[in-house]
């Protein structure tokens, strides 16, 4: 039986995906410092709302509260024995939500990285690492979720240890790295390896690319980067709303609806399927992102130049593969 987003992606030339969940859930009033996973139990309201604003904005898939759902990132708040469970809950809520939206909608679950560093260098090792992704992943199973997506990965090592886990789960997948390091992942990976490694796995994700970073630029010179290795496999575009900046207290994403707009149809150009925001998305920037997809007429390649003219410039005067200077150079700023 084929899967609920192989069908989509069969009858559709992109997809949008949703937004923000971190800065949605502290706009409904979540403390840093907290585990957004147990909203899924103490505040299901909320979560259910969260989904939802991506399915009115016209998103086509929506990711669940789970991105700390695993043993070791729930190990910082005494919660590691909670993993399968929290998993299961957030992807039951998603299911309620995409249940009810009288179209297609798929829920993806989302799995994110250990935090921990893998031997030799750190602790985690690779039996460890699948074990803590095979858990969640079938918590994930079990709550009714579509597919399972993997995100914000730095390390090879943790997304193959996840593709394993994946397929002891016996659920299709997608995932994304996080290039913010001039052009890399923080452990060095560039859009070309990532393509050479994605099209190598013994489980390969329906669809890979890059998500979060350090700004839409940046996310976009990736795609073109991935696309240039000549793949059919879907690419996903998930970038920021913007730069953040720290405001009263809180980090704000600078980022317009219509700049998001601008990012979306780019994305869709330099050859990204599955097209979403990341930190700083909220339900404007879908909507004006979902108008441009569907109004706007597919164009050709954009070329670097035209991506920062449109965008802004990129953080970083290389991809990270040695190619020439892009143009335009402006400070580094870490991600909130």
């Amino acid at each position: 039986m084929t899967d609920a987003l192989s069908r989509l992606l069969e009858t559709r030339d992109w997809l949008m995906a949703d937004g923000a969940t971190g800065t949605n859930l502290f706009n409904m009033g979540l403390e840093s410092g907290n585990a957004p996973e147990f909203w899924n139990v103490d505040h299901p309201d909320r979560i259910k709302k969260l989904y939802q604003y991506a399915v009115d904005a016209g998103s086509d898939i929506f990711l669940t509260n789970s991105f700390g759902g695993n043993a070791s990132r729930l190990k910082l708040h005494g919660a590691e024995n909670r993993a399968r469970e929290l998993s299961r809950i957030s992807a039951e809520l998603g299911r309620e939500v995409a249940d009810a939206a009288g179209r297609p909608v798929v829920v993806a679950g989302s799995v994110g990285p250990t935090g921990e560093i893998f031997a030799p260098m750190g602790p985690l090792t690779h039996a460890a690492a699948v074990e803590i992704f095979h858990e969640q992943a079938e918590g994930l199973k079990e709550g009714g979720a579509d597919v399972l997506w993997l995100e914000t990965i730095s390390a090879p090592e943790e997304y193959k240890a996840a593709a394993e886990a994946f397929a002891l789960a016996g659920m299709p997948w997608c995932g994304t790295m996080s290039f913010d390091t001039a052009g890399r992942t923080m452990m060095g990976v560039t859009s070309a390896q990532m393509v050479d490694m994605v099209e190598n796995l013994p489980n390969p994700p329906i669809a890979f690319g890059a998500n979060c970073g350090v700004g839409a630029s940046d996310l976009l010179r990736t795609v073109l980067g991935f696309a240039a290795q000549g793949t059919e496999r879907p690419i996903i575009a998930k970038g920021n709303a913007g730069i953040p900046k720290y405001h009263d207290g809180h980090i704000h994403y600078d980022g317009t609806p219509e700049l998001m707009a601008e990012y979306a149809v780019l994305a869709r150009d330099a050859g990204a399927t599955i097209i979403g925001g990341c930190c700083g998305t909220m339900p404007e920037h879908l909507a004006a992102m979902h108008e441009a997809l569907t109004t706007r007429p597919r164009g050709p390649r954009p070329t670097l130049e035209q991506i920062t003219e449109t965008l802004g410039a990129f953080s970083s005067a290389s991809d990270g593969t040695g190619d020439a200077p892009a143009p335009a150079r402006r400070s580094r700023r870490r991600r909130g």
